[in-house]
């Protein structure tokens, strides 16, 4: 009897963390697909080897920041979300948001996660001031910012939300600033700007490899994501070194499809994919993205 009640506790284990997924997204500001042709990135390699990623995913226009980042995040465009430029806040903004929360917020994926699964973990990290105006902060766990394009204490501070939530649905959106800086500052494509990617890869390697010594790594998925490209010192415009972008995606149920153009990527997708991964139904009708249903097994 012992030896049956113990084997149910194992099943019941097993049940409960097959459903308790666990999302980290890695967000790269300015991560252009020029660049990832243009760098090596061994860690980002290796960690998408047995997923997807494309180099065609498309950026909403403008093809700015904020209105690109909320777009990842709420699944849809700026006509939708309201956000149009990077100076957007709750309380000054010329376009409204089709559809809002209480507090004025377009639905993000984080209330939406939060509102479908109650015991859902939520952490949003990040190194640019204005990227969490557009999130109503009530739906996320944990806030951290980091001054000064710094980022590594962010990295640690995920690793550690994580771990203190393995056996909950968790959300943890990643981000860095510095790639982009270094476009702005030295041009896109300049040895510096190259050098920022590879350094995020550096840092990528190494919390991939602590999430590895936790025991967080096998049963996780990850998402590669970035906002526009770039061209010269800047970005807004609709060249093709602007609006094209890499997007990744590995995890339990992606389909290892390597480096493709095979199915239609927009950043309005991001929050689309993250939904049914969660397995979330019953979306805002505002998100007018989709799910290419090609990476999944």
């Amino acid at each position: 009897m012992k030896l049956k009640h113990f084997l149910l506790s194992l099943l019941f284990i097993g049940f409960v963390q097959a459903k308790a997924q666990r999302v980290i997204i890695i967000g790269l500001d300015g991560f252009s697909a020029e660049g990832f042709k243009g760098s090596k990135h061994p860690n980002i390699d290796a960690l998408f080897a047995k997923g997807t990623l494309t180099l065609n995913n498309r950026p909403v226009m403008p093809s700015v920041t904020l209105p690109n980042w909320t777009s990842h995040l709420t699944g849809q465009g700026p006509e939708e979300h309201g956000v149009t430029a990077n100076n957007w806040t709750i309380d000054n903004h010329p376009l409204q948001a089709i559809e809002v929360d209480a507090n004025g917020y377009t639905p993000s994926i984080f209330k939406v996660l939060k509102d479908k699964k109650s015991t859902a973990k939520t952490a949003f990290y990040y190194n640019w001031a204005e990227l969490v105006n557009p999130m109503n902060k009530k739906y996320i766990d944990e806030v951290s910012f980091e001054k000064d394009d710094k980022y590594q204490d962010n990295y640690a501070k995920a690793i550690d939300f994580a771990a203190k939530n393995a056996n909950d649905p968790t959300l943890i959106f990643l981000y860095s600033v510095h790639t982009d800086h270094a476009g702005h500052s030295h041009k896109w494509m300049s040895p510096e700007y190259i050098s920022a990617i590879e350094e995020a890869d550096v840092a990528i390697g190494g919390f991939i490899e602590q999430l590895k010594a936790r025991n967080l790594f096998n049963d996780t998925y990850f998402l590669l994501i970035t906002d526009h490209g770039g061209v010269g010192t800047g970005h807004g415009g609709v060249s093709m070194k602007e609006m094209q972008t890499p997007w990744g995606i590995t995890g339990p149920k992606i389909k290892s499809l390597g480096i493709t153009a095979s199915f239609f990527s927009s950043n309005k997708n991001t929050s689309l994919v993250l939904a049914k991964i969660f397995g979330l139904k019953g979306l805002p009708k505002s998100w007018t993205g989709m799910s290419p249903t090609e990476i999944f097994k």
